[in-house]
């Protein structure tokens, strides 16, 4: 790692940019750092303040800016930019708080918070402050909540149900989608009771109730387009 790591390179040597920087040596700083971004693929302002236990995975076009403060166990990968909106003298980069990790290719503008353990999710575009051990992920970033065990259990019933799956990607997918899907499946759950309740109270005055004729609601299930190409290969081949 010592020899062939460039986001561990890239912070040795904006450890001592930074101390040049507060020195008052600020052109042989700022040529360190371009130096270092020549050398490593990745742009460190040597006016950033970074905490310890940094890490930068591949790292190449990460861009940290002038205002930037980031904290203890930080962890960022290749394409983040912690960038600025404005050319106006003061606080114009983010700050991460510990625990933070951001994922390949997002952008965090402007003097916003990163609380403790946020986590952002790649190519995400995130202007606005983040609570505590939030996701964010989308353009423009959105919170992302989890789904209480109740709550994912009936999701799970009334997916089976129509017969496809709301977490097509991953289980426990961090989706503005899957996120959509599943408010449409709690809303068709509540539906359903409704109806059964309703049901049950015609029979006991004396109503029958005919479900036969009912639509079949068929095949209702998500693809990822490799899916989609192999099908049609199948389809070709018969």
């Amino acid at each position: 790692m010592l020899t062939s790591y460039p986001g561990l390179h890239a912070l040795l040597l904006h450890r001592l940019n930074h101390r040049l920087w507060n020195m008052g040596l600020k052109w042989l700083a700022r040529f360190g750092s371009h130096i270092a971004r020549w050398l490593t693929g990745i742009e460190i302002h040597p006016g950033a303040k970074i905490g310890r236990r940094f890490f930068i995975d591949h790292g190449m076009g990460v861009v940290i800016g002038e205002t930037a403060e980031i904290g203890d166990d930080c962890t960022l990968y290749h394409g983040v930019t912690l960038g600025g909106t404005s050319w106006e003298k003061g606080k114009r980069h983010p700050t991460l708080e510990n625990n933070v990790v951001v994922g390949a290719g997002a952008k965090v503008l402007g003097p916003i918070t990163l609380h403790s353990g946020v986590r952002v999710g790649s190519n995400a575009v995130v202007t606005h402050d983040v609570p505590d051990n939030h996701t964010v992920v989308g353009v423009p970033g959105r919170l992302v909540k989890k789904s209480k065990e109740d709550e994912h259990k009936k999701r799970q019933e009334i997916a089976s149900k129509m017969g496809f799956d709301a977490y097509g990607v991953t289980k426990d997918a961090d989706d503005p989608v899957v996120t959509a899907i599943n408010r449409m499946l709690d809303h068709i759950h509540a539906m359903d009771d409704k109806m059964e309740t309703m049901c049950a109270a015609l029979k006991q005055l004396g109503s029958e109730i005919d479900v036969s004729k009912l639509p079949d609601l068929g095949p209702c299930e998500i693809k990822s387009q490799g899916e989609d190409d192999l099908d049609a290969e199948k389809v070709q081949a018969e």
